[in-house]
């Protein structure tokens, strides 16, 4: 007997048929005839065919995507498993095929250690796709941590009986580790590595609320050092650096795991102790003081004594005050220390009025007041450069104050906190908008050397439906083209005043007005926002671009920072740019533009021309030639 499958011709088409044979026997057993049958198999062959092409087609698509795929039973027994699947479990398919699934793929909390839930089991269980959580690790066979992300779907069966659940999940180990880094940085301070002012005030902000419910004892330190400016101008920034790092070393171990230290900025730093009585707090104060005073710092063949200032405000004292803010509570507390002689402990009390009226505190305040009615601030610019092609170069509008004792120049960075803090950023802004505004009036033959003209505002005119109706008038009376004029909002200020500065943005951008986001990076949490403000531009903070070359991680974060702008359609600006090392580093980046003393210092406004700009372009230009795209 025989029997085979086979094509035949029958006219001018191919059938599959099934065709068999038998033996006729005689009564002797010899073969007299054979029976031939064939039965007409096609439609049945060509499904068959199909189908098998179908599976070898899925089969050779799972082996060759990028993701993972494990596919179980409904008793989560695995049945299949693709070679990236091998690869991340460390488990051949051979050996897996049947184990149980809590086995093969072992997942954890990475935050808690603790073993994850099966979503295989949940999502058979729930009939629907379930994703894992995004702190979900995969152990490895060999016992390292993978980081993953991952789906699990049920399968059904065509009258939908669940039937076992297919899972798809990747390695995002090092997308999740540039995320923690990259968060690690927003909230941490660069050179301490303290948690920064920002997630500072945070933390005080939760210990403010708790306490109005459970009414626990907490004291807070606004400290200062004496003497640092000296040290930092005798001997420069670097032993400036290494003496912070020195001191934070020094009393990190003094205090509990509970407690909060940060630094807040320049050479000023915050404690906050939980659970703290308020003897208890002061004792820890004077300690603190005490530890600083007998520490003593050799530099290049000097030794330098130092002290400390501390305010000291015990929450349960203040916790009760309307719209209180407990920092600058402090801050007052730390100025009363300084004036009092410095290197001293001073507890902020309510009724103090040596507090509340001393004079060192309004000190920039009333600089700043007279510099306005005297009209003793002055505008510089520097040049924005293209860094991917020749293009005209574009100028960032900044602010300095001239001294009414010594005529020099005081910096932006002296005055703008304390003119933020106590209200009069707005009528700054509205000074330096108004004036630029003028200069360009005024010389309007130097519109056509730029393409725009960045003005900074701080968050508070951002915010102000005011301050936007005054930027428009100004605009009106002036005459001069929106589309030669941008805005700079640092990150925080854009986030804290989100919804106001996004109304602002977009009705002077439908103007023409431009809008870059200042500072970006120094804020990390802001990606979340960065969708919502519809920013031109982004300004990469300097504090990432100036050691580009020689730090990995800062070249990491400029490269995400400049990815995750062209992503969202925005295009990158590169601040504190300082050789031409720095300038092709960041055109092989992507980065768009550059600004930095390197291409070329502030100069009063005064002395801007068309040359100038040009003598900054070409710099750049020089450094990118022959990589230049034109």
């Amino acid at each position: 007997k025989t029997s085979k499958e086979l094509q035949a011709q029958l006219g001018d088409s191919l059938f599959w048929i099934h065709y068999k044979t038998s033996p006729l026997f005689d009564e002797k057993g010899v073969v007299t005839d054979v029976v031939a049958e064939g039965l007409l198999i096609d439609d049945q062959k060509k499904a068959e065919i199909a189908l098998r092409s179908e599976k070898e087609r899925i089969q050779t698509t799972l082996e060759s995507i990028g993701d993972a795929v494990i596919s179980t039973d409904k008793e989560c027994r695995i049945e299949y498993m693709n070679p990236v699947a091998e690869q991340l479990t460390g488990w051949r398919e051979n050996r897996a095929i049947g184990q149980s699934l809590d086995k093969v793929f072992f997942i954890i909390n990475e935050t808690t250690g603790k073993k994850a839930l099966n979503p295989a089991e949940r999502c058979m269980k729930e009939g629907r796709i379930v994703g894992l959580a995004n702190h979900t690790g995969l152990v490895h066979r060999d016992g390292h941590t993978i980081s993953i992300e991952d789906s699990a779907a049920p399968i059904r069966h065509e009258d939908g009986e669940i039937t076992g659940a297919v899972l798809v999940f990747h390695d995002v180990t090092q997308t999740r580790s540039m995320a923690k880094e990259l968060e690690f940085h927003a909230n941490h301070d660069e050179l301490t590595g303290l948690i920064n002012r920002r997630q500072f005030e945070e933390r005080l902000s939760r210990c403010l609320k708790s306490l109005r419910t459970t009414h626990a004892d907490y004291a807070l330190f606004y400290m200062d050092l004496d003497q640092f400016k000296v040290i930092n101008d005798t001997c420069g920034h670097q032993a400036g650096d290494e003496l912070l790092c020195l001191l934070t070393a020094l009393i990190k171990p003094r205090l509990r795991e509970r407690d909060t230290f940060g630094r807040l900025g320049g050479d000023e730093f915050g404690i906050l102790l939980e659970h703290c009585p308020a003897d208890k707090a002061l004792q820890i104060a004077n300690e603190i003081r005490e530890l600083i005073e007998d520490f003593r710092f050799p530099w290049e063949n000097q030794v330098f004594n130092l002290g400390i200032s501390i305010g000291m405000v015990n929450l349960m004292d203040v916790w009760d005050i309307e719209g209180v803010d407990l920092l600058k509570l402090a801050d007052t507390a730390c100025y009363a220390a300084k004036d009092a002689g410095r290197n001293r402990v001073h507890i902020y009390q309510t009724e103090d009025k040596d507090i509340q009226q001393r004079q060192g505190e309004m000190n920039w305040v009333s600089q700043i007041t007279r510099a306005l009615e005297e009209d003793r601030f002055e505008l510089y610019f520097q040049p924005i450069v293209a860094v991917q092609k020749k293009a005209p170069a574009a100028l960032e509008i900044l602010l300095r104050m001239r001294c009414d004792k010594t005529g020099g120049m005081i910096p932006p960075g002296a005055f703008l906190p304390a003119a933020e803090r106590y209200g009069l950023d707005q009528k700054i802004d509205r000074w330096v908008v108004g004036n630029a505004l003028n200069f360009f009036v005024e010389n309007s033959e130097l519109l056509a050397n730029f393409s725009y003209c960045s003005i900074n505002i701080s968050g508070n005119s951002v915010g102000s439906e005011d301050f936007l109706r005054f930027v428009q008038a100004c605009f009106i009376e002036k005459g001069v083209p929106y589309d030669k004029v941008a805005f700079e909002v640092t990150e925080t200020a854009a986030i804290l005043n989100l919804e106001r500065a996004t109304q602002f943005i977009r009705q002077m951008k439908e103007l023409g007005c431009q809008f870059l986001l200042d500072d970006f990076g120094s804020g990390m949490s802001s990606f979340t926002y960065l969708k919502q403000l519809p920013v031109n531009k982004l300004k990469i903070d300097g504090a990432f671009v100036r050691d580009i070359i020689d730090d990995e991680i800062d070249r990491a974060m400029v490269r995400s920072i400049n990815d995750v702008g062209h992503a969202v359609g925005m295009e990158t600006v590169a601040e504190f740019v300082e050789n031409g090392e720095i300038v092709k580093q960041l055109a092989l980046i992507g980065v768009d533009y550059a600004q930095g003393y390197g291409i070329a210092k502030p100069r009063p406004l005064t002395e801007l021309s068309g040359e100038l700009l040009e003598e900054a372009s070409e710099w750049v230009w020089k450094v990118m030639e022959p990589n230049f795209s034109i």
